[in-house]
């Protein structure tokens, strides 16, 4: 099964319905809730995912739906739309427009399609897998780093790392020439325009890292996971996102220098 224009179409409404939904909480009344893993909620959150859910059901009543806020709706089309209404909740809580909307089509357990979606500053890359990235409209396309000590790195937070997740990053940290903390799916984007160099980061779910691949992997990048195995509906969560594939060998060497 491949993309479809229809498919397409689908995921730029649902971004456009998302934006509409989120924007009117942004640095307003947003109704903050803790959720049971103490991650933070808003009103926004669920008001976006509601809003795209209700689309894809209209749309495609046979594809599944993996939502953040809402779980699984099971599916019999072999397709799942993966969605996280506000990854970086906590940026948009703090008023900082660097959270997005992320959109993802994975068929068969492989993302090909994604979206990240920043509905303030209206940006939005989208990418297909055997496509180029666009970047508002125009293709993306990520910069060569022809040596990793003179790499920007960015990660959202080390305390989101464990123990021995976090001596890999330092080491990491250690080999590059700058490192850039917070970000959340706006890093990625970020590397598919050539703006930064790595992201690496761990314990992320589906929905957090679904619809990245296709935008980095369309304009030239590569993401994999810390043994360099290709990002499935199987993955642990470990993600390396590289703007240059020729550093990923040397990014993973880093990684796996894990503390015991």
């Amino acid at each position: 099964m491949r993309v479809t224009d229809t498919d397409l179409a689908l995921a730029a409404a649902l971004a456009d319905a998302a934006g509409a939904a989120i924007r009117p909480y942004y640095r307003a009344d947003y109704g903050l809730e803790a959720k049971d893993d103490a991650s933070p909620v808003t009103l926004a959150d669920r008001a976006a995912e509601a809003a795209m859910r209700s689309l894809i059901e209209r749309a495609f009543p046979a594809d599944a739906i993996i939502g953040e806020e809402y779980g699984v709706k099971e599916g019999t089309s072999g397709r799942a739309w993966v969605l996280d209404p506000i990854d970086g909740t906590r940026a948009f809580i703090s008023g900082r427009p660097i959270f997005g909307t992320l959109i993802a089509l994975v068929i068969e357990g492989w993302p090909m399609m994604g979206v990240i979606d920043q509905p303030i500053l209206r940006e939005r890359w989208t990418g297909v897998m055997g496509k180029p990235t666009l970047f508002n409209g125009k293709p993306a396309a990520t910069r060569r780093c022809a040596d990793l000590g003179k790499a920007l790195l960015a990660t959202t937070s080390p305390a989101l790392f464990d123990d021995s997740q976090l001596h890999a990053f330092e080491h990491l940290d250690g080999a590059v020439m700058s490192t850039v903390l917070g970000g959340d799916c706006y890093n990625y984007g970020c590397v598919a325009s050539g703006w930064l160099d790595v992201v690496v980061e761990a314990q992320l779910k589906l929905h957090d890292f679904a619809a990245l691949v296709p935008v980095v992997e369309g304009a030239g990048g590569r993401m994999c996971d810390w043994q360099g195995d290709p990002l499935t509906a199987d993955s642990v969560g470990e993600v390396v996102a590289a703007g240059d594939p020729a550093r990923i060998e040397e990014i993973l060497e880093a990684l796996a220098c894990r503390g015991h």
